[in-house]
């Protein structure tokens, strides 16, 4: 008998599938009930998205590794938008690809000078409603965006993340009560994960 196939897809073309697996896996460090469910509706086991991961690390590190402007649209292909950007005195352009994980978010990439990527991120999709955060038990994990988030409860401070796509946000928050509290949150690929109370 021939041998059984193994049902991995390291040798084909790296898909949004594939992405999405990738922006879960690093997800699932704060939320595996979340990633879980997605995991499934992407009908994608963990060994999987494990093999996504790898992947794309791969990828990234690689010598003959393309720009990540031009990585993005191989995996993604063309920007379903492409829009300037100024942000301070930073002239970027703007592309966002919509995800089937998120249809109201949209991945988007910031692309400086020389193809340079300056952030990559999930944000509101043009046009989506956005949730509305007026207090600490609105902020659920993947209810609320970075920018979100941070004109909610503005003025927010923003805190280095653990890891390239981890982001905080320090901000004072009232509870149901009113009572006002000192809280971090934590986003990961531009998406709330989680809060933790400062102090």
């Amino acid at each position: 008998m021939g041998a059984m196939p193994t049902g991995k897809q390291s040798a084909g073309p790296f898909t949004p599938r594939d992405f999405q697996l990738v922006l879960l896996r690093r997800m699932a460090d704060h939320n595996p009930g979340p990633v879980e469910d997605a995991r499934r509706e992407l009908g994608a086991s963990v060994a999987e998205m494990r093999e996504a991961n790898r992947r794309w690390q791969a990828m990234l590190r690689s010598p003959r590794s393309r720009s990540a402007a031009s990585r993005y649209r191989s995996v993604l292909g063309e920007p379903e938008s492409v829009a300037p950007r100024r942000i301070g005195d930073l002239e970027c352009e703007a592309r966002q690809w919509a995800l089937p994980l998120w249809p109201d978010l949209r991945f988007e990439v910031l692309v400086a000078e020389k193809g340079v990527v300056w952030n990559e991120w999930l944000v509101r999709a043009p046009g989506a409603r956005g949730p509305e955060l007026r207090v600490l038990d609105d902020l659920t994990p993947w209810s609320c965006t970075v920018d979100e988030a941070a004109r909610a409860f503005a003025p927010a401070r923003p805190l280095q993340g653990s890891a390239p796509t981890r982001w905080g946000l320090a901000f004072t928050a009232p509870d149901r009560d009113g009572v006002r509290h000192e809280v971090v949150a934590e986003f990961t690929w531009g998406l709330l994960q989680r809060l933790a109370a400062v102090g």
